[in-house]
Formats: C-alpha cells, sequence, structure tokens
C-alpha cells in the first residue's frame, strides 16, 4: 500500500512508521557514537551497554531481574528475534498457536521453520478471545504460543485474566511462549503486564521488543529477545546466521534512550494518545464505525458500512480515489473474519491526519 500510496499521491496512514524523530538525546547519542569511530561489528549478543540497559530497563519497569550476559539478546528489530525465536525454539512438524489477527511475519517464520500454525481469533468489537477455543487449539503437537501484547492491529491490551489463561495452558502443556511486547510504552488505557512475570512462566518465556516503536526510530531495526539461558541460548543459535549482528552506533544510542527519565520515555505515549483521538473522532463524525485502540498506533474501522464487503478492494479504491491509504486487515487473519475492517495508521503528525480526514470527507466512496 505504501507504494501504491506513493504512485497516486495518497496521505499514507497504512504502513506503520512515525513521521517525526525521536528523543533528541537517543538521536544524538548516534551521531555522537559515529563521530567517535564506533561503526564496527558488535559482539554477536549485543553491545554490553546495551544488553546492561536492557537489563535494568526490566527491573526498573517489571521487576524482572535478568543476567546481561547470558539472558539478553540483542536482535536486528523484533521481526528477526521472532524469527529467531521460532527458528531456534521448534522443529518440523511442531504447531505455534497464535491469534489472528497478527503481525504478518509471524506466519511467514512458522512455515519458515517447516511449523504449522495454530490460530485462536480475538473477535471484534471487544477483541477478546475464547478461552475453550484456545485449548482445542493445542493437540500434542503444539511447542509454541506466539502471543503479542500490546496487540497490532486491534491495540488490545491483554487483560490479567485472560493471561492467567494462556499462562495456566502453558505450565498443563508444558509449552514455550514467545511474547512480542513491542509498544509495551504506547499504552493509552489499562495496564501492559509481561506474560514471564506470573507464575511459572520467567523458566519457559522469551520477550521480545524493539527500540523502533519506542523511540519512533523504526529504521534502525534495533530490538531484543529477553529470556532464561536455556531457551534464549537457542535463540540466539538461529539469530547468528540471520544477520550476526547490527548496528553499533545505533545500539550505543538505544542504550542512552533506556537510560532516559520515565517521564521522557512515555511522552511518545503520550502524544500518540492524542493523535489517536484526531484520528477517531474524526472518523467518527465522517460516520465511520472505528475502534478506539487501549495502545499501539493503529485503529480499525469497519467498511462495510460504505457497500463493501471486501477490505482489500476498498482500500485499493481508497487510495487510488480519496488519495488515502490504509491496510486491509484480512491479511492478518486465516479466517474470514477481518474481511471487511482495514487498520488505519495514526503516528503521523497531526497536520497530515487533519489532511486525510478532509480527502475522506470529500471522498464519494466514504458517504454513507
Amino acid at each position: 500500500m505504501s507504494a501504491l500510496a506513493d504512485a497516486n499521491g495518497a496521505v499514507n496512514l497504512g504502513q506503520g512508521f512515525p513521521d517525526e524523530g525521536g528523543p533528541a538525546e537517543v538521536l544524538e547519542a548516534a551521531l555522537e557514537a559515529i563521530r567517535r569511530g564506533r561503526n564496527q561489528y558488535p559482539p554477536g549478543r549485543g553491545l554490553p551497554e546495551l544488553r546492561r540497559a536492557i537489563a535494568r530497563h526490566q527491573e526498573q519497569y517489571y521487576s524482572i531481574e535478568l543476567d546481561p550476559e547470558s539472558e539478553v539478546l540483542v536482535t536486528t528489530g523484533a521481526t528477526e528475534a521472532i524469527a529467531a525465536a521460532v527458528l531456534g525454539l521448534t522443529r518440523p512438524g511442531d504447531e505455534v498457536v497464535t491469534f489472528e489477527p497478527y503481525y504478518d511475519s509471524y506466519a511467514a517464520t512458522i512455515e519458515l521453520a517447516g511449523a504449522r500454525r495454530r490460530v485462536v481469533t480475538l473477535r471484534p468489537p471487544g477483541w477478546g478471545f475464547d478461552p475453550e477455543e484456545l485449548r482445542r487449539a493445542v493437540t500434542e503437537r503444539t511447542r509454541l504460543v506466539l502471543l503479542n501484547t500490546p496487540h497490532n492491529p486491534t491495540g488490545r491490551v491483554f487483560t490479567q485474566a485472560e493471561l492467567d489463561v494462556v499462562a495456566e495452558l502453558c505450565r498443563e502443556q508444558d509449552l514455550i511462549a514467545v511474547t512480542d511486547e513491542v509498544y509495551e510504552h504506547l499504552v493509552f488505557e489499562g495496564v501492559h503486564v509481561p506474560l514471564s512475570t506470573l507464575p511459572g512462566m520467567r523458566e519457559r518465556t522469551v520477550s521480545i521488543s524493539s527500540a523502533g516503536k519506542t523511540f519512533s526510530v523504526t529504521g534502525w531495526k534495533i530490538g531484543w529477545a529477553t529470556g532464561p539461558e536455556p531457551l534464549l541460548s537457542r535463540v540466539l543459535s538461529a539469530k547468528q546466521f540471520l544477520t550476526y549482528a547490527s548496528g553499533t552506533p545505533f545500539q550505543l544510542a538505544v542504550a542512552v534512550g533506556l537510560g532516559l527519565p520515565t517521564e521522557a520515555i512515555d511522552a511518545v505515549g503520550r502524544a500518540l494518545a492524542a493523535k489517536r483521538d484526531l484520528l477517531c473522532d474524526g472518523l467518527s463524525a465522517l460516520g465511520w464505525v472505528v475502534q478506539r485502540p487501549a495502545a499501539t498506533y493503529f485503529a480499525t474501522a469497519d467498511v462495510s458500512r460504505f457497500g463493501s464487503a471486501d477490505g482489500l478492494e476498498f482500500c485499493r479504491t481508497l487510495v487510488s480515489q480519496a488519495k488515502v491509504a490504509a491496510i486491509p486487515t484480512q491479511v492478518f487473519y486465516d479466517s474470514d473474519v477481518g474481511d471487511h475492517l482495514v487498520r488505519f495508521a495514526f503516528c503521523k503528525r497531526p497536520e497530515v491526519i487533519a489532511e486525510a480526514l478532509r480527502r475522506l470527507s470529500a471522498s464519494a466512496l466514504c458517504r454513507l
């Protein structure tokens, strides 16, 4: 959709990347590292400065104690961490349980590993799941549960009760959990609780996050995985043959970022909350049925009231006629539950969101 947006001169509310820079201290730290000649390969596990900063972050925010030498692994973004975790922790023929809609790399990574995905559906408007459906998804071949909270694309923050259900199942069936927590600092309502903090989950959970979302530097591709050494060593065994290592100056800058005061780290989330309201209020005023997210920087809208049951076709027409780009949510599903839904990204400047709303209001495609 980004290519179509460029070709049509459209406002791009499709792909999720901010159009504003991150904290000045973080950006300057990267420049200073480059000036000081810190431009060569870092260790395969990541720079010690960053691994220590990640360990401090987990302890400060979640009271999770980690050994930065053996329980922290720096990756080329969270996407590589997810791939390395699935490749390192499953074997061909294993099954991976995940929730739809899902970040599209999940399906590709599970297939690359020779595993099979078993999908549990989050259903609108509340985006909850049926605990019995989750239990039915687990078989004797299930090895791993892949959980994303705060959740892309729905913006759902899994509740303590829902996490308890997942944790109980993992303990009962001796399953490994891989948790994608990249939106941990972009929560507007509710509280993010890492699955690894629940009883009996520390030793069976690999937790993943990323600087891209927290500091609005998605192009730096600095992520990390944390967890017990027996699991993390298997993640490393796959990761070292994917990229080996990622940008030294960016790792140093992210270490600086993770050391910023809490209010500085939370500032990105506060700014996004205002942008969420600008987009969601604007869409609602135009007659859209929009789901206001509790986290992330995505909002889901229902296009069926505009006479379309096919979000993909709607988005193609939207970008050419209204000159606004969105993402059809159906590409994140195995089932047809999301066929009528589209996703808008609101991690854009207020004037960009306002222009998109102006174009939508003028488009015959979006009139009731």
